[in-house]
Formats: C-alpha cells, structure tokens, sequence
C-alpha cells in the first residue's frame, strides 16, 4: 500500500503537497478536505486542482528553459 501511495504522490501533479508545504499544513489534511468538498460540491473543486496542475507545470517548464544553457534562442 506504501508503494501505491508514494507512487500517486510523485506521479499525480503536487498541487495539494505543494500547498501543504506553502501554507504548512499536513498535506493528508488538504487532500482529505478536498475529498469531502469535492464531493459535496458535485466536484468542483477539480476544476481548479485542475488549473492549478497547469499552472505549476507551466512555471516549471518555464523556470527549467530559463536555466538551460544548451536552449536554443
């Protein structure tokens, strides 16, 4: 079950570990909330996990072109 969890927590996007870590909040706690309004809510919230996951993706990609000296310009 271990394997299982730690494979979710890399492969899925972060956005709850990174707000976790942001706001220093367990990030068990933040996904369990996000379950629970998730599921009040009919799912909203996924769009904007969603949004989220794009925009730290984004600034990744972003800040690694930046720090590539092979990049093409």
């Amino acid at each position: 079950m271990e394997k299982l969890r730690n494979f979710i927590e890399w492969q899925v996007f972060g956005v709850c570990t990174r707000i976790g870590e942001k706001m220093g909040i367990p990030t068990f706690t933040i996904r369990k909330y996000f379950m629970y309004i998730s599921c009040l809510t009919l799912g909203s919230p996924v769009v904007f996990y969603f949004i989220l996951a794009f925009w730290m993706n984004l600034k990744r990609y972003i800040f690694q072109s930046r720090r590539n000296p092979l990049r093409y310009s």
